[in-house]
């Protein structure tokens, strides 16, 4: 019988902006270790035993992300191979973990066991989770929905729970007797002396032919759907590593998550306790109690000065910090925008998000350095009628051959060798060489060496938008 890990690597991670944001969202966020929480949990996973395939289900403008987050790990993976399950658009985990089953069920046998994992949680104990993850698979391998309950460490109000039919014990899956939403101070307080409440992890183990004929008896529609998406995605799939889901039927799934469809449903849910280290880095403060404080009860990640101060989280992206008779605050800054909050206000940053979205700020959707399959580029400088880029392009990649019809662009290589297609010219430039490419011309910028090739581009025009581009020929399918 074969384990699976499902890592479902989703959401926008709006309450830790202005580090998450739409096209960089909170799978990417680095940790204090160095590893990104989407790496952590492939890490994690690919220890398990006798794991040797891992499957990742995203959204496709992030999967050229997650590549680069697998090539950046270095033999962490231990051999073994991940290939992607690439969603159109969102819509929510029961219809992500359908989908999966489905490709589980026809490449491995129905028997096969779902570890579904979300991509943006972090787990200390990796030793702890491994017998917490053995202690599920008996009760999985029978049909049984196994859920992992966190022991909880205090009265948190931005968990759910999972009431357990009896005091749960360590290693031992025990049936569930509810589900509860998030509760207010007063329940949660009650439910910590309970002593039969465990914190809602949202990590699951079941087999494939398990939860399909559960989805399909207590949420038939989404059955339907994604087995007709399912059909229609693997007769046209081209690519087993990266296979992208249609986007015809898929967008038309309904968006619930697989604790309403099934889990609040079914009648043989278990609950495995553990005490892992697990955290859902939901916030800034959760953030920030993964930082040892000092003396002052101050944590800082970054460069920062602090004067009479306390309690305060500190992160910062290049520049000085300082802070002066504060206490209780919560400071991320970043190229383009800087967040301060009080650390028990920290779960209303969503509210910016929201209000910024209305706004329709580029805030809430890019950094200055933008991810793009072919490699970064970073906002320098702007002002009216002008930008000024800083453009870095992978060893063998090519950016789409294209057209601007509101800006035109000067090219001045600083690193490395670039092909050019200006017009009806393609040129050769090297360091210091430049080329200017009018509105309206064809073009297209490739990297033909080994190292990366970074050119500083100056655009001017009328519109300067991203949007102000029309795509003839693009390797990465966009």
């Amino acid at each position: 019988m074969k384990l699976l890990p499902v890592i479902v690597s989703g959401g926008s991670g709006t309450r830790l902006w202005p580090v998450s944001r739409e096209t960089r969202p909170k799978p990417f966020m680095q940790m204090q270790d160095g590893m990104s929480l989407l790496q952590s949990t492939l890490a994690r996973s690919a220890a398990l035993p006798e794991v040797k395939d891992l499957l990742v289900v995203t959204n496709r403008d992030h999967h050229f992300q997650s590549r680069d987050e697998l090539a950046g790990m270095d033999g962490a993976l231990d051999g073994a191979q991940v290939s992607f399950l690439l969603e159109p658009v969102g819509r929510n985990t029961a219809a992500a973990i359908a989908m999966s089953a489905f490709l589980a069920e026809e490449r491995h046998g129905g028997d096969t066991l779902l570890l579904v994992q979300p991509a943006d949680h972090l787990v200390a104990d990796g030793k702890a989770f491994n017998a917490a993850v053995a202690a599920a698979l008996p009760a999985a391998a029978r049909g049984d929905f196994v859920t992992f309950g966190i022991v909880p460490t205090g009265p948190e109000t931005g968990y759910g729970y999972i009431q357990c039919a009896e005091v749960p014990r360590h290693g031992v899956a025990g049936a569930v007797k509810r589900f509860v939403e998030k509760p207010n101070l007063e329940k949660a307080k009650g439910f910590l002396a309970s002593g039969d409440y465990l914190w809602n992890s949202g990590i699951f183990c079941f087999r494939a032919d398990a939860i399909l004929k559960a989805v399909e008896r207590y949420a038939p529609e989404i059955y339907e759907k994604t087995k007709e998406s399912w059909r229609l995605t693997s007769a046209a799939g081209k690519d087993p590593a990266s296979l992208q889901i249609e986007d015809e039927v898929f967008p038309k799934v309904p968006a619930i998550s697989i604790d309403y469809a099934v889990m609040e449903k079914a009648d043989n849910v278990k609950v495995v306790p553990g005490s892992f280290g697990w955290s859902d880095i939901g916030s800034w403060r959760s953030i920030s109690d993964l930082v040892e404080p000092d003396a002052q009860g101050n944590r800082v990640v970054g460069d920062a000065v602090l004067v009479d101060a306390s309690n305060n989280y500190i992160q910062g992206e290049g520049r000085v910090i300082a802070a002066v008779g504060v206490k209780d605050l919560v400071i991320v800054d970043t190229p383009d925008a800087l967040l301060v909050a009080h650390r028990d206000q920290t779960q209303k940053v969503k509210d910016v998000v929201d209000k910024l979205r209305g706004d329709g700020h580029e805030s809430t959707k890019l950094h200055r350095t933008v991810n793009r399959p072919w490699g970064t580029y970073t906002v320098v400088e702007e002002g009216p009628h002008y930008k000024m880029k800083r453009i870095v392009v992978k060893p063998h990649a090519s950016l789409s051959l294209q057209r601007h019809q509101h800006r035109s662009e000067h090219w001045v290589v600083i690193a490395g060798s670039a092909e050019i297609v200006n017009g009806e010219q393609t040129l050769r430039l090297e360091h210091d060489q430049s080329t200017y490419i009018p509105a309206g011309h064809k073009h297209r910028l490739s990297n033909p060496g080994e190292e990366d090739l970074v050119i500083i581009e100056v655009q001017t025009g009328s519109y300067l938008g991203e949007d102000d581009i029309v795509r003839f020929e693009d390797k990465y399918g966009r």
